[in-house]
């Protein structure tokens, strides 16, 4: 066993790859070999520590210190310095992590990480994904152990129904019912598979966990597998997740080398092995019946229910089909007990849930919260509010299956029935924080064409409903909406919600819907003023110089493209607005602040 003086986590999830983090560990490995001290010092390959708005992220150990936004050419100084000489090059820290005595806080007590709880983040950021020692040392594969070697099936069943866990990909239906529900039937074949076809836009919150800890989702599939009778397992991750699919690769294989998948686990007559099944990026893959026909090869359409895949599933086979955050967190619950999870949370909402925290949001990033937190909470003070001082207007959950939550909702706890009840939902994780700046009936459309974009086709209601839909929210921002659209919307939606074949199609009208209980004032604005309150809409807006506040610099009309802008010199100018093409370059032009959107 080698023992280091220093270790330097490098986050190498998406986030940070992107941002050159590989270039940042090949520079401490050259670095460090000059200085002469590789042998004392690990560069460590991590997934992602949440803080993506501050990547690449590197932590050196045993210090804590936090380094933040790290480029290649700060390596050759943080080596000399803080390896070598022992002093920690604090201008480089995340202003967060220190004091004003320049002392080194935990991450505990740093605004982002405090009111976390990390159960299915918990080895993101702080193991070697692709190191299966790793992952044991951090009780890896114990919880496998016992399952097989101390608990029956009805027990490790039982023990996932005590937990109160609730299916983290969007339903929120209990867990340990689903299981009970697919051990029911007798077969000679069952299968156990993980949904990571992770589809809403904005949403990271599966890729992150298959970077930062595969095997956690290896050892809950083969745990499940034991609870329901099943031998083999399959993980339909999208293409699109190369480096989760390179991992993931790599655990599996290592996990068959340790005995860990295969014949005979652990010495006992239980065996279950694993594979993978890459989709090619259909959003409507995501739902259970889809996802279990695109394995089998066909076409990725849902399929009417009963009979659901715990009775009739994959090759028509008894089916479980469980989410990869939902995986994320059996092993733990083995471990510690189903009492310890549902110590967490609300009464009907146990546990914690992952959210990927974006838009017009400061902390950018991943966050993992108790149920029951505030939106509130998690924008001001884990998300460290909006940018530039705007007013927080609207997040939307659930991507386009969810709703938008306006300020008035603010300090309502976030649980799977609160959601639901202000018109959202859980949801995968997605989490969009909007501004003043948005437009909520722009945002609405925004979801929509993305839905039918990625409409099957199979069904009328989604097919086509949807389709009209779309075509009276281009009506409305186009400046065409007429008195009455608002309600032919509201009838259709709902219509649509009551007769679509699956999640996608129910759910798609719930951004329209939400948008208009709480923004109704916008849809009107747009339709009976021909105005965009946002100033987002292109066709309902005017660009005007206030003759004021202009100085007659003449930079706006240089800047314009079509010539709508003349004027003389140290004289107000103005906008031809049959001419104006709406580009915005000369409100972003003008240094005096004399060009507005009306």
């Amino acid at each position: 066993m080698e023992f280091y003086r220093s270790q330097i986590l490098v986050c190498t999830g998406t986030g940070c790859a992107s941002s050159n983090s590989h270039g940042i560990i090949a520079a401490f490995e050259e670095e460090l070999k000059k200085a002469g001290i590789e042998k004392e010092v690990k560069v460590v390959h991590t997934g992602c520590f949440g803080l993506c708005e501050n990547g690449p992220v590197v932590i050196i150990y045993p210090e804590g210190a936090f380094y933040s936004r790290i480029k290649v050419s700060d390596v050759e100084r943080i080596v000399s310095e803080h390896l070598v000489k022992g002093r920690i090059v604090t201008e480089l820290l995340y202003k967060e992590s220190i004091d004003e005595n320049n002392n080194i806080h935990s991450l505990d007590n740093v605004d982002f990480y405090k009111k976390q709880r990390r159960v299915a983040l918990r080895n993101c950021g702080v193991i070697d994904p692709e190191n299966i020692d790793e992952y044991i040392a951090f009780d890896g594969y114990q919880a496998l152990a016992k399952c097989l070697t101390e608990l029956s099936r009805d027990d490790v069943i039982d023990i996932i129904k005590k937990s109160g866990l609730r299916g983290r990909g969007g339903g929120g239906f209990p867990t340990g019912m689903k299981w009970q529900f697919a051990k029911q039937p007798e077969s000679d074949i069952k299968y156990v598979c993980c949904n990571a076809d992770e589809g809403d836009p904005g949403a990271f919150m599966d890729r992150s966990v298959l970077e930062g800890d595969p095997h956690a989702v290896l050892e809950a599939m083969t745990i499940a597998g034991y609870a329901i009778g099943a031998q083999q397992g399959y993980i339909y991750v999208r293409a699109e997740y190369p480096i989760a699919v390179k991992r993931l690769r790599i655990a599996i294989n290592q996990a068959r080398e340790n005995g860990l998948l295969g014949n005979n686990i652990f010495g006992t007559d239980f065996s279950f092995d694993i594979d993978l099944r890459l989709g090619s990026g259909a959003f409507v893959c995501g739902e259970e019946t889809a996802l279990i026909a695109s394995i089998e090869g066909q076409r990725g359409e849902p399929r009417p229910r009963p009979p659901f895949p715990a009775v009739k599933g994959l090759f028509g086979k008894p089916t479980l089909l469980n989410n990869v955050e939902t995986y994320a967190n059996i092993c733990q619950i083995i471990l510690n007990g189903p009492e310890w999870f549902a110590s967490m949370g609300t009464e009907k909402s146990k546990g914690t849930k992952v959210f990927a925290l974006g838009g017009k949001i400061n902390n950018t990033g991943l966050v993992e919260i108790p149920m029951g937190t505030t939106l509130r909470e998690v924008i001001y003070e884990i998300g460290g509010g909006i940018p530039n001082g705007k007013k927080f207007k609207a997040a939307q959950t659930g991507g386009p299956s969810g709703g938008c939550i306006p300020a008035s909702h603010l300090d309502v706890p976030i649980d799977y029935d609160n959601l639901i009840s202000i018109g959202s939902m859980m949801g995968s994780g997605g989490m969009i924080v909007m501004d003043e700046d948005n437009c909520m009936v722009d945002i609405a459309k925004f979801f929509l064409e993305f839905t039918v974009d990625e409409s099957c086709g199979k069904c009328p209601p989604c097919r086509i409903g949807t389709r009209r839909m779309l075509e009276m929210l281009n009506k409305i921002t186009s400046g065409n909406g007429e008195p009455g659209d608002i309600e032919k919307l509201e009838k259709l939606a709902v219509n649509i919600k009551a007769s679509a074949l699956c999640g996608l199609g129910q759910t798609a009208p719930n951004p329209v819907l939400s948008t208009i209980r709480y923004f109704r004032d916008e849809y009107e604005a747009h339709i009976n003023e021909k105005r965009c309150p946002a100033g987002v809409c292109k066709a309902l807006l005017n660009y005007v110089i206030d003759p004021e506040k202009c100085k007659g610099c003449s930079l706006c009309s240089r800047a314009c493209p079509a010539g709508a802008i003349s004027g003389q010199i140290k004289s107000p100018y103005t906008i031809d607005s049959s001419k104006c093409i709406k580009c915005g370059a000369c409100e972003s032009t003008c240094k005096f602040g004399a060009i507005s959107r009306k």
